[in-house]
């Protein structure tokens, strides 16, 4: 993630985007069958898929985790105000549309600090007049500042749903990857919710497939052990089923029997 501590609002001028250097979000957006990518994060989207063709699949079964994860909590633990941070390009079914059809008084706050996302973030801020959307644009690795600027939307004296997507993966170290999530944590209440998932070093493919992703020169993702993942969850009481393959997280009903687990996980934790 590259550093910024600048705020977006609607009609500000983006950063400049350089088309020449792969971008995670927008690799993400290509193996979800988006157009807001460029040649270049094709061309290491499908290098990528030839050495780990599950990866387009994985994409997807991270998405629909987030999907279930979010009404989830907006339904059955009856979460009002989410946190999503490393949202990435919008694309079908965001949090705040998933959450505002469970609760139209939902408020969401969204952080990146990809510019191509800040270009997009018009499409973000479509809330329900009964709730609020707000795009922030801050580096993952300043929990304080992302903290502060979420305030403006959310009332952080209540119970907020911290959502980390796919996201904790670009920090390299994972005691500090552990620490930013604890410090995120520590600035909401309890009875607020971290939902997390992240890709896992489970197969041998999908190591291979991220070296070859972190020597293209975009930001790396480095994988973690599931016991690792598991770690980001220390001192929150687990939902059921705890921290699982993405596909097995309250799965929906599938009367073909046909889940494939895949080589990334993902789990619901509230704080007491």
């Amino acid at each position: 993630m590259t550093s910024s501590d600048s705020f977006a609002t609607p009609g500000e001028p983006p950063s400049e985007i350089d088309t020449s250097v792969p971008h995670s979000a927008r690799i993400w957006n290509y193996w979800l069958g988006g157009k807001d990518n460029y040649p270049i994060d094709q061309l290491i989207g499908n290098q990528v898929r030839d050495t780990y063709p599950d990866i387009v699949f994985a994409a997807q079964a991270s998405r629909h985790y987030l999907a279930r994860a979010v009404r989830y909590l907006a339904g059955e633990a009856g979460i009002r105000q989410f946190l999503d941070v490393g949202t990435g390009l919008p694309t079908a079914d965001n949090t705040h549309e998933i959450a505002q059809r469970q609760a139209p008084e939902c408020r969401i706050a969204y952080v990146d600090n990809d510019p191509l996302v800040l270009v997009h973030a018009n499409a973000l801020l479509t809330s329900t007049p009964e709730g609020a959307c707000a795009y922030i644009e801050a580096d993952l690795k300043d929990p304080d500042t992302i903290l502060s600027a979420a305030a403006g939307t959310l009332d952080l004296s209540r119970p907020v749903a911290l959502i980390l997507n796919g996201i904790m993966g670009h920090v390299a170290d994972t005691a500090e990857a552990h620490g930013i999530v604890r410090r995120l944590l520590d600035g909401l209440p309890s009875g607020s919710y971290l939902s997390l998932s992240d890709g896992t070093d489970t197969s041998e493919a999908s190591v291979q497939a991220h070296d070859e992703y972190n020597e293209s020169g975009a930001v790396p993702y480095n994988l973690r052990s599931p016991e690792e993942i598991a770690g980001f969850f220390d001192g929150l009481e687990l939902v059921e089923p705890g921290v699982v393959p993405f596909t097995g997280w309250r799965p929906d009903p599938d009367p073909f029997g046909s889940q494939q687990e895949i080589d990334g996980y993902a789990g619901v934790g509230r704080k007491p």
